[in-house]
C-alpha cells in the first residue's frame, strides 16, 4: 500500500510499535468475543473468573487502542507535515525557469488538492488500521474453533476479494484520469482569475472560456469522478453483501460437506457478524486509499520533476561575510527559451555588458525585446546556457549563486507582497518602516506593527509604492526596479525618477531600471537598449537638466500627491 510504504519509510520503528499495539488490540477483541462464546457455550469456567477476565479486557483493550491509534495519528501528522514542507522546500529550491515550464497551476493542483486529500486519509487511517487488527484476530478466533471451517472460510473470501478488486482496478485508472481533469481545471482556474477584466470586456470571449473551456474539463472531471466512484461504490454494496454470503453459506452448505456442532456455527455465525463492521469499514477506505495514492503518487511525480532539474543550494552557516559590491559583468551570455505563442525558442545573446559600482543603468527596448529576461540572468534567478555572470571578477557558479543574490533588491512588474516584513528585523524596524510609508504618502492607508502590514488592500500604484518600500528596508547594494513608474500618476513619476533614484544613488547604490518612460532617460548614467535578444547600444545618457522638484524634501512633494 502506498500510503503505508510511505509511513514506513518516514518513521519505521514507530510503525512497527503501533502495529503491535494494534495487534494486541485486535488479539484482545479475539479474547473477547471467545469470553462471550465460553458464556453462551456452559465451557466450565466458573462465572467469577470470566467476570474478571471481562473487566480486564474491557481495561486492556481501549488502553491498547489508544495508543496504537495515537502512535499512527502523531505519526501520520508528522510524516504529513514533513511531506509539506519537503515540497515547499523543493519548489523554492528548484531553478526558477524550471517552475514556470511546469506551470503555476500544476504546483496549486498538489498544494491546494492532493496533500488535502493525503491528509484527509491519514486522519483516518488509525481507525483503519484497528479495525484491520480486529479482522485478523477474529479470523484467528475462527481458527481456533475450526481451522477447517477457517480454511473454507477464507477461501470464500479470496473469491470475494477478486472479484471486489477486478472492477477497482478499472475504478483506479478512471480516478487517474480524473487527477489530469483537475491539473486542467486549476489551470483554467488560474486564467479566469488572471483574466476576468478580459473576459468581461468580451461576450464571445467569455462565453467561448465558460462553455467550451471551463465547462468541458469540468465535464469531463465530473464524469470521470462518478463512473470512478460508481465502481467504488457498486463493490463495496458487493462487499457488504459478501459477508451475508459468507456466514449463509457456513450455515446452510458447510455442514452438509463437513459435519459441525451447533456451538461452533453459532460462535462461526457470532464472530462474522461481529467482524462485518471492520470489514465494511475497511471496504468502505478503500476508494478513499486509492485516491490517497493517486495524489501520493502526484506528489511524488511533481517532487521527482523538481529534482530532475537540479536543486540550488541554500547559503552555508558558516558563509563569510560578502564583500562589497564593485562590479556585475556578463561575457558571452546566452539563455534560450520559449515564448508564448510562438513555435521557435527565444534566443537572447550572446550579452557583453559590465554594471559598476553607484552607476544607473536604464534598461530600455520594446516589448518582447527581452529586458525582464536580462534582469533574471542579471540577479541570478536565471542561469545562462552558455557564458558566465561574474561579480568583482569572480564567476557565479552553484556553489556561490545563492550569496550572489543577495546583493540584490527587485522590485518586478509582477511583484508579490507579504503580509508581513518577513526577513527583516531590528528594534527600528517599525519606526524605519513609517518613516518611509510617510515619505511615499501611505500613512493614510496602512500601518505596521511588529512588522506586520495592517492591510494589502490598496491600488496597483499604491501596492507598487508598499513594494518600494520593501525594497527600502532592506537595503541591499544594488537595487533593480522594472517597470516599477508605469502604474504611478504623473506626479509620483517624477517623484520616483528625480527624487528616489537621486537619492539611492546618493547613498552609493547601484540601480537598474527598466522603463518605457522616454522623458526620464536622462536621468540616467547609462542607457542600454535591447532589440529581439540582443544590446542594440550601451551609451551614456544625456546630461541631467535642472529638474523642476531640483532642492524639493521628498516628503514636500509626496504631500502634493
Amino acid at each position: 500500500m502506498k500510503l503505508l510504504s510511505f509511513l514506513i519509510k518516514y518513521a519505521p520503528g514507530s510503525v512497527a510499535l503501533a502495529v503491535v499495539f494494534g495487534v494486541i488490540s485486535g488479539a484482545s477483541n479475539a479474547v473477547m468475543l471467545a469470553l462471550f462464546n465460553a458464556v453462551l457455550r456452559g465451557s466450565g469456567i466458573s462465572r467469577t473468573t470470566l467476570l474478571w477476565s471481562f473487566i480486564a479486557l474491557c481495561v486492556f483493550l481501549p488502553l491498547t487502542r489508544y495508543a496504537s491509534e495515537m502512535l499512527l495519528t502523531r505519526l501520520s501528522q508528522d510524516a504529513l507535515m514533513s511531506l509539506r514542507m519537503r515540497l515547499c522546500r523543493q519548489i523554492l529550491s528548484a531553478p526558477l525557469r524550471h517552475l514556470e515550464e511546469l506551470g503555476a497551476h500544476r504546483l496549486l493542483t498538489v498544494l491546494a488538492d492532493d496533500v488535502p486529500i493525503i491528509t484527509g486519509t491519514l486522519v483516518g487511517f488509525p481507525l483503519l488500521c484497528i479495525n484491520i487488527a480486529v479482522a485478523i484476530g477474529g479470523l484467528v478466533y475462527l481458527g481456533l474453533l475450526s481451522w477447517v471451517m477457517l480454511l473454507a472460510v477464507l477461501g470464500l473470501m479470496v473469491i470475494g476479494i477478486i472479484t471486489y478488486q477486478l472492477p477497482i482496478i478499472r475504478a483506479m485508472r478512471v480516478l487517474r484520469l480524473a487527477r489530469e481533469d483537475a491539473d486542467d481545471l486549476y489551470g483554467h482556474f488560474r486564467s479566469l482569475t488572471l483574466g476576468t477584466k478580459e473576459l468581461k470586456l468580451h461576450r464571445n470571449r467569455r462565453e467561448a472560456f465558460l462553455s467550451k473551456v471551463l465547462q468541458e474539463t469540468a465535464t469531463a472531471l465530473r464524469r470521470h469522478n462518478i463512473a470512478g466512484m460508481s465502481v467504488y461504490t457498486a463493490a463495496a454494496s458487493w462487499g457488504q453483501s459478501l459477508v451475508f454470503v459468507v456466514v449463509g453459506l457456513v450455515l446452510f452448505v458447510l455442514p452438509l460437506i463437513e459435519p459441525t456442532d451447533t456451538l461452533t456455527l453459532s460462535g462461526y455465525t457470532i464472530t462474522l457478524l461481529y467482524l462485518m463492521t471492520p470489514l465494511q469499514v475497511i471496504m468502505n477506505s478503500i476508494p478513499t486509499l486509492g485516491r490517497a495514492s493517486i495524489s501520493l503518487q502526484s506528489v511524488e511525480k511533481i517532487g521527482l520533476e523538481l529534482a530532475a532539474k537540479g536543486s540550488e543550494g541554500d547559503m552555508p552557516a558558516d558563509a563569510k561575510a560578502m564583500p562589497e559590491f564593485q562590479s556585475l559583468e556578463l561575457r558571452g551570455v546566452t539563455h534560450v527559451y520559449r515564448r508564448e505563442g510562438e513555435k521557435e525558442n527565444f534566443v537572447m545573446g550572446p550579452i557583453d555588458l559590465t554594471l559598476r559600482n553607484g552607476e544607473l543603468l536604464f534598461l530600455v527596448g520594446g516589448n518582447g525585446s527581452g529586458k525582464t529576461t536580462l534582469a533574471k540572468l542579471l540577479v541570478g534567478l536565471y542561469v545562462p546556457e552558455e557564458g558566465e555572470v561574474l561579480l568583482n571578477g569572480r564567476p557565479i557558479t552553484e556553489e556561490n549563486r545563492e550569496q550572489f543574490r543577495q546583493y540584490f533588491t527587485v522590485v518586478f512588474s509582477d511583484f508579490h507582497l507579504f503580509e508581513s516584513l518577513l526577513g527583516l528585523e531590528g528594534p527600528e524596524l517599525d519606526e524605519r518602516a513609517r518613516e518611509y510609508i510617510a515619505q511615499l504618502k501611505l500613512t493614510h492607508k496602512i500601518e505596521v506593527k511588529d512588522g506586520a502590514l495592517s492591510t494589502l488592500d490598496l491600488s496597483q500604484g499604491q501596492r507598487k509604492r508598499l513594494a518600494l518600500l520593501t525594497a527600502y528596508l532592506e537595503d541591499r547594494s544594488v537595487y533593480l526596479f522594472d517597470e516599477w513608474a508605469a502604474d504611478q500618476d504623473p506626479l509620483f513619476k517624477e517623484v520616483f525618477y528625480y527624487q528616489l533614484l537621486p537619492e539611492l544613488k546618493a547613498k552609493g547604490k547601484t540601480i537598474i531600471v527598466i522603463s518605457h518612460d522616454d522623458h526620464y532617460y536622462q536621468v540616467a548614467d547609462r542607457i542600454v537598449k535591447l532589440e529581439y535578444g540582443k544590446i542594440e547600444y550601451d551609451s551614456a545618457a544625456a546630461p541631467l537638466e535642472p529638474a523642476v522638484l531640483e532642492g524639493q524634501p521628498l516628503a514636500a512633494i509626496a504631500g502634493q500627491t
